[in-house]
């Protein structure tokens, strides 16, 4: 099944605020004590992020940093709207408004579903070369015909779809300085991305801040889910959603790619997502750690300039955004 037409899909875009990495870096540290027993937030040099542990396609996230946010869960819920199969390389080169240029995308959205015939996460990570040559390093999961199990596969080059709804952090790739946020037993209620955000949000407030990036669940479980194949019947609440995605403890090392924002600058935003996959066989939609006590993260993170909004739904609700 053809994607659809990118010169056809509506394109918004707003400037976000970007504060300087050393402010974030005292910002996100203090609001972080209230979640975490260890915190320790730097603004480093990135390490080469093609390397293990975090197997992602580009060394770096920086060089025109942009969240891109594509569709939104109305595609999704009540009803599946099959005809929300895009393009992501030809989007993202819109987004970034470059051709013949290389660049770096990372995130979480629903995957391709024509590649396995049926309904997946989408673990997105791939770079593509000035020369239009695509290194996918991505992944998607599904569930196995009984539910109990995750299966998980890697996308290959020639695809470049994605299904529904995707939040992705594009940038060129490059080294530079990035904000490293590590933390150790989780003491708050809050899950390592809701944390950051939140704390950016209350000091930011009405400035709208956004990142992407990669992080690591080093130690301990977190609960995901893995959604099923496509519902034969419309899903109108939460109860009804919970009971058709399948939810997993999943083990450590996972990692996770994603975006958060801090508002939604009237552009119907999902706030945060992150999908995570390993190199044991695991990987989702990434909820919380289930292990505060053992939990370990380390994440790298880097300011977003602006963000792109890409077909947001006409007909829109607020569920299905956890």
């Amino acid at each position: 099944m053809a994607s659809i037409d990118t010169t056809i899909l509506p394109f918004e875009e707003k400037t976000l605020y970007v504060p300087p990495l050393e402010e974030v870096c005292k910002v996100v540290a203090a609001g972080l004590k209230s979640n975490f027993e260890t915190v320790q937030v730097e603004v480093v040099d990135c390490p080469n992020l093609t390397q293990h542990p975090f197997h992602l396609a580009g060394q770096g996230l920086n060089g025109s940093p942009t969240l891109l946010e594509l569709g939104g869960p109305p595609y999704l819920l009540p009803d599946v709207d099959y005809t929300k199969l895009y393009d992501l390389v030809s989007i993202s080169e819109q987004a970034l408004n470059v051709k013949k240029k290389e660049f770096l995308a990372i995130g979480a959205g629903a995957g391709p579903y024509p590649l396995v015939d049926s309904n997946c996460e989408g673990m997105y990570n791939l770079k593509v070369h000035a020369n239009g040559h695509v290194l996918s390093e991505s992944h998607l999961a599904r569930v196995s015909p009984d539910r109990k199990r995750v299966i998980l596969e890697k996308i290959p080059n020639t695809e470049t779809r994605c299904a529904l709804l995707a939040n992705i952090f594009l940038s060129e790739g490059k080294p530079g300085k990035v904000l490293k946020v590590s933390c150790k037993k989780r003491t708050g209620k809050k899950d390592f991305i809701a944390s950051i955000r939140t704390t950016l949000e209350q000091h930011y407030k009405e400035r709208a801040v956004g990142m992407g990036g990669v992080f690591l669940l080093k130690n301990g479980k977190a609960k995901q889910h893995v959604m099923s194949p496509f519902s034969e019947t419309p899903i109108y609440t939460e109860d009804e959603l919970n009971t058709w995605l399948n939810f997993f403890d999943m083990s450590a090392t996972l990692i996770a790619v994603g975006t958060l924002v801090t508002n939604e600058c009237d552009l119907d935003l999902r706030l945060q997502h992150f999908h995570s996959f390993s190199r044991h066989g695991e990987g989702g939609h990434y909820h919380i750690d289930t292990t505060p006590d053992t939990v370990e993260y380390e994440g790298y993170f880097n300011l977003g300039e602006k963000i792109v909004r890409v077909d947001k739904p006409i007909n829109t609700h607020k569920f299905g955004r956890d």
